[in-house]
């Protein structure tokens, strides 16, 4: 091993709380479960906080390799080694410290679901294949934690399995991301066919050694990945399955949507950076992706009534943030929103299920209303996440979503058409939050539950640590985390020198922002009557949103149907009817054939079985007396003791 990180205890950690519990939770006290769940992702956080403070970022990258090889095929060698670098750290302590916030509040959330015991082991095992992915030091074993993720995801989306709508969920998320993995193994044997190799430092020091290689060959590998990242990131178009993965219980939709599987693609694309940052086409399409998928989604949450939902798609917006991020090469921006949405976004979903909670269940903000007073500590930590995912100061999304917008408008060209973009999807985003803040904690109570009570401390003590973090998360990284990740992603991205354009850009995204407040107030506090009447006003345009532009039930039509009547057709006419059907009176015109023969022998006549015998006895003798050899050797072939 080089290096003296122990990183193999990052992952190890989780993977042993997922094997204790996976095999014996089923008969541990409920309490022992609990403690083996909490202590893996908090023993693995407590590990990267350690290493962190025991290095300089001079030191970094740092590698730990087996022995031996993990695939030797003629030329091709693959290390089974991970890498910790800066941009590693940043990913590691997201994963494992708002992992285990998560897990911490599942035991006060699934105290009295059954599987409780069942819930730990899929949580454990999630966070095993999401630190392998990030801490891989090659495309195969990222692969690896790649696919594990979307294993678990499936486990954990459908964890209510008697659910149809749970089930049918995990099957769809599993599905869909199928399709993206697709173009990420094709973007493998692209890589394995130009480079020889999957080791990202390998790939990185052959592109340093041929300076004038650009586009061509790698413009379709980085497209190829993008198909990857897309599918993991919800981008458009395979965005489908993350609005159906509130079907879980609602800690696994913090997980999910905060700081685990949605983010590989955004990582994914920062590691390869220098693939994307050849080819200008790719970096234009990942850009455009992610400013098409933010307006997209931000739409749709306009309207929605399902307090989970609105957080999905938001989630889905904020994602096509940072891709657009990505797109104008502003990794480090894209990686600092990426932080600051895990902890904002994180303490939405978990305050969400503080209100579910609460309301038993219930989560229609048609129904809820008046909670402010019932459930003070739910309401004021939710209040600063509202205020960060809207983009006020000082709160952390200000500065994140500030970062990419400005990185976008100082490149000029396609990046001001994406600023825009992102300009009025920063308006969306404030008014859709306020929207649920208005409806599920202000004005009248239109809740059934007259007696809604507050969450335990389990519960709640998170969402004060991530309320923290989301009000000063940004504070750590203004000025200072580009330049800390700059070895790991490079410094692509032009810095403007006029502080006076950057402060002008973060005033307006801030008026756009207390606008989009300012609109929510209006319709739902000043004049609650308004947004009836403008949905009564408008029925083609709301119809359309609240259907979410019909994707579903176009991907449905012509996607899902073809395919089950293929599948149907292929299942009764092709198999069931054609093959077994035609072998099964294949083998009874046999069966009676052969029965018509037989019953003519046994025909019960002496000089029928007489003359049967005599010949089978010539054929017999025939046979014996054939001078097979010299038959044979005229056709060529000589056969030794034939007839003998």
């Amino acid at each position: 091993m080089n290096g003296s990180l122990h990183l193999w205890l990052i992952p190890l950690l989780p993977f042993a709380g997922f094997v204790l519990n996976g095999i014996l939770g089923r008969k541990l006290p409920k309490a022992l479960v609990t403690a083996i769940a909490l202590l893996a992702p908090l023993g693995s956080f407590l590990v990267v906080l350690g290493e962190s403070f025991g290095m300089s970022s001079a030191s970094l990258p740092v590698t730990e390799t087996l022995p031996f090889p993990w695939i030797s095929a003629d030329k091709l060698r693959i290390e089974f080694s991970f890498v910790f670098d800066q941009l590693t750290l940043i990913m590691l302590l997201v994963i494992t410290g708002v992992g285990f916030l998560i897990h911490l509040y599942s035991a006060g959330y699934m105290e009295h679901e059954d599987g409780y015991w069942r819930y730990f082991a899929y949580l454990n095992l999630f966070l095993f294949f999401m630190t392998v992915l990030v801490l891989a030091g090659n495309a195969l074993l990222m692969f690896v934690g790649w696919e594990g993720v979307g294993l678990a995801s499936y486990l954990l989306i459908g964890f209510w399995f008697q659910k149809t709508s749970a089930a049918d969920a995990g099957k769809k998320a599993f599905i869909v991301n199928r399709i993206g993995d697709f173009g990420f193994l094709i973007g493998l044997f692209f890589l394995l066919a130009n480079f020889g190799t999957l080791t990202f430092s390998e790939i990185s020091a052959k592109l340093a050694a041929n300076p004038a290689w650009t586009g061509g060959v790698l413009t379709a590998i980085a497209l190829c990945l993008l198909v990857g990242a897309a599918g993991k990131s919800a981008q458009l178009p395979l965005y489908v399955w993350l609005p159906d993965a509130m079907e879980g219980p609602t800690p696994v939709s913090a997980l999910i949507h905060a700081a685990t599987m949605v983010t590989a693609g955004v990582y994914m694309i920062a590691r390869t950076h220098f693939l994307f940052d050849r080819s200008p086409f790719a970096l234009s399409v990942v850009a455009i992706v992610g400013a098409a998928t933010a307006l997209f989604a931000a739409t749709i949450g306009l309207v929605q009534t399902d307090i989970k939902r609105v957080l999905a798609y938001s989630t889905v917006s904020q994602l096509g943030y940072m891709f657009l991020g990505c797109g104008v090469a502003a990794y480090s921006a894209a990686i600092f929103h990426l932080m600051t949405h895990a902890f904002f976004k994180a303490l939405l979903f978990l305050a969400a299920g503080s209100v579910i909670h609460a309301l038993g269940g219930e989560q229609d903000l048609r129904k809820m209303g008046g909670l402010r007073k019932k459930l003070p500590v739910t309401f004021w930590t939710m209040t600063m996440a509202v205020f960060a995912i809207a983009g006020f100061f000082p709160f952390a999304g200000f500065f994140s979503k500030d970062a990419i917008l400005y990185a976008a408008f100082t490149q000029g060209g396609l990046g001001t058409v994406v600023w825009f973009v992102g300009l009025v999807t920063a308006l969306l985003t404030s008014f859709y939050m306020f929207r649920l803040w208005y409806l599920a904690f202000l004005g009248e109570s239109r809740s059934a539950d007259i007696h809604p009570h507050e969450s335990p401390w389990s519960m709640l003590g998170p969402l004060v640590i991530l309320a923290v973090l989301s009000v000063c998360g940004g504070w750590i990284g203004a000025g200072r985390f580009g330049a800390f990740l700059a070895p790991a992603v490079g410094t692509k991205t032009a810095e403007a020198a006029s502080s006076n354009l950057e402060l002008i850009l973060s005033v307006l995204a801030v008026g756009v922002a207390a606008l989009g407040w300012f609109i929510a107030d209006r319709l739902y506090r000043t004049n609650p009557e308004s947004p009836a009447r403008l949905a009564a006003a408008v029925p083609a345009a709301y119809n359309v949103l609240v259907h979410k532009y019909y994707v579903d039930e176009i991907y449905n039509f012509l996607i899902v149907t073809p395919l089950l009547l293929l599948s149907k057709f292929v299942l009764e006419w092709v198999v069931d009817i054609a093959i077994l059907g035609g072998a099964a009176w294949l083998l009874g015109g046999i069966a009676m054939l052969g029965g018509a023969i037989l019953q003519r022998w046994q025909s019960g006549n002496l000089r029928s079985y007489a003359a049967w015998l005599a010949l089978g006895a010539a054929a017999l003798l025939l046979f014996v007396l054939m001078p097979w050899t010299s038959i044979l050797a005229g056709f060529g072939l000589h056969v030794g003791m034939v007839g003998h």
